[in-house]
């Protein structure tokens, strides 16, 4: 599997992210890759972008869609702090309509449903079994092992970061010194939320065991059609997807 961080097929939104590459670049490689015998491959794009109306980002996803890549990550501008987006949203150069991006989200939902894939996680879209075994693992809680300057690992009840720095992660190798920048325990209480918290972002749910104690929250949401109910598994709804992270709060 590979992913290709397209975010755009405009030019002048690509240039407004501060991208290097180009649409008919990022084009031309999805090409090379299909020639190559690559069969599961991942397009990512953004929305949200300043200046980017729901008119274009339409256009971007048809234009995604006649490529037929396996699986679309599809994913809101969001403006993390320490980060040049970050303080260019704070100076106003790059400002975000939360309602905007509402009906972003709604819309992307809507086509891609109409368009053969389907959202596994509020930001992961696939044909029927090309879903992301990696993010997966994150987001169902199963161990994982991260290998290189940087890489996460989660196994049992511990969880690490390799040290980041290149350099000093080598040096640490050739020392026969574990390159470990920090660790972590995974308590019953971390677990248990990001049990919740990352489950209802997929499609399976969070298991009705893990919500004990809150029926009073299930009802509520339930009631305002947020949340619904397959089996033994509570799942939030096309609404519930919009407000996940507000959801996901209620609850750790």
């Amino acid at each position: 599997r590979i992913s290709m961080g397209v975010q755009s097929w405009e030019p002048e939104l690509l240039e407004r992210l501060g991208r290097v590459h180009s649409a008919p670049q990022a084009e031309r490689s999805f090409h090379i890759l299909r020639e190559a015998g690559f069969t599961n491959l991942n397009l990512d794009l953004m929305f949200g972008i300043p200046g980017q109306s729901i008119a274009r980002w339409e256009r971007s996803l048809q234009k995604t869609f006649g490529l037929a890549p396996e699986h679309i990550s599809a994913y809101c501008l969001t403006f993390e702090e320490d980060t040049e987006f970050f303080q260019r949203h704070q100076r106003g150069e790059l400002p975000q309509d939360a309602e905007q991006a509402a009906r972003f989200f709604e819309r992307t939902m809507d086509l891609m449903d109409a368009g053969g894939y389907r959202q596994y996680e509020i930001s992961n879209y696939s044909h029927t079994g090309f879903e992301c075994v990696h993010n997966l693992a994150y987001w169902l809680g199963h161990d994982y092992l991260g290998l290189g300057p940087s890489a996460y690992s989660t196994i049992g009840e511990r969880r690490w970061q390799n040290t980041p720095d290149t350099s000093r992660y080598i040096e640490q190798l050739r020392a026969g010194i574990e390159p470990i920048h920090f660790t972590e325990k995974i308590t019953d209480q971390i677990r248990t939320a990001e049990t919740i918290a990352f489950g209802l972002r997929t499609s399976v749910g969070v298991p009705e065991s893990a919500l004990e104690g809150w029926t009073t929250e299930l009802g509520a949401l339930r009631c305002e059609g947020y949340l619904e109910q397959e089996n033994s598994s509570i799942r939030l709804t096309a609404k519930g997807r919009m407000v996940a992270d507000s959801i996901a709060e209620l609850f750790v």
